[in-house]
């Protein structure tokens, strides 16, 4: 199933996507949001096929949120692809480098991002959200996927030269409206192999990512059991798994990204998250 965090009429709701179409689950149901709907005791599954299968809005006419709207916690991993690693001249440790990105830094698909007035260096990340479903705190790697709801595609756009004022990225990566999420949650199901996502990432049409989930440093189960040795994860939280190789900042002469630029990250199977850069 595919879960989208949309806006029509100026109301937040959410909705089963069916096609081109999404039903409003938060008119036919009692949770007001997806983040409600994954930490009830009704599964998803129970959820959607409740719904139905006729569509209330064409996906058109309603303005795509980042998928978890007001997550918890949005814990995002660095350093965790090997070419990422050896083009930065980082990493290389025993555990996974994590930082944390603000929820109000979000934006959805089709959104404007925001490159902005203080900087130049608008940088993009393509990668893959985990989104929690059933919390829990000290998760063993093998029993990672049973506390999963699903994934989606994340632009954890950077700003650069703010990420390295000093050692702690928490400034360059939280500008408002640089961080992409969507178009929607993908559930488990739908995905026949999690080694074998694949993230591409394009800018004004051109490659600049490519790479499959099989080839990160530290997996899903990994990060799940790490991140929930230290804090207790809980439904709806936000794990953005890192990037590959091929940022704009390794890059000679650089890449930023800026005015009338369109970024997309595609994550197959889930889809393509589409943001249009403004500078603002």
């Amino acid at each position: 199933m595919k879960w989208i965090s949309f806006e029509k009429d100026g109301k937040e709701s959410f909705g089963l996507v069916v096609g081109e179409a999404v039903i409003d689950a938060g008119a036919r149901t009692r949770f007001g949001t997806l983040k409600e709907a994954i930490a009830s005791d009704e599964s998803l599954d129970s959820i959607g096929r409740s719904l139905g299968q006729s569509g209330d809005f064409l996906l058109e006419d309603v303005v795509f949120l980042p998928t978890i709207t007001r997550p918890d916690k949005i814990l995002c991993v660095g350093l965790n692809y090997k070419e990422h690693q050896e083009e930065t001249g980082r990493g290389g440790e025993d555990n996974p480098t994590i930082f944390v990105r603000f929820a109000s830094a979000q934006i959805g698909h089709e959104a404007k991002m925001i490159r902005p007035t203080e900087s130049t260096n608008l940088d993009f990340e393509g990668e893959i959200a985990v989104i929690i479903g059933k919390g829990g705190r000290r998760i063993k790697k093998s029993d990672w996927l049973e506390h999963v709801a699903g994934f989606s595609c994340y632009n954890d756009g950077s700003v650069r030269d703010y990420q390295r004022h000093t050692s702690q990225f928490t400034p360059g990566k939280n500008f408002t409206g640089t961080g992409g999420f969507g178009p929607w949650m993908v559930t488990p199901d739908e995905i026949d192999d999690f080694d074998e996502m694949e993230i591409t990432t394009r800018l004004n049409g051109e490659v600049m990512q490519n790479a499959k989930a099989k080839l990160l440093v530290f997996g899903f189960g990994d990060l799940v059991q790490y991140i929930s040795s230290f804090t207790e994860l809980v439904a709806g939280d936000v794990i953005v798994t890192g990037t590959p190789g091929g940022v704009g900042s390794a890059r000679n002469p650089p890449v930023w990204m800026d005015e009338g630029d369109i970024i997309e990250i595609q994550v197959d199977p889930i889809g393509t998250l589409t943001n249009h850069v403004t500078v603002g």
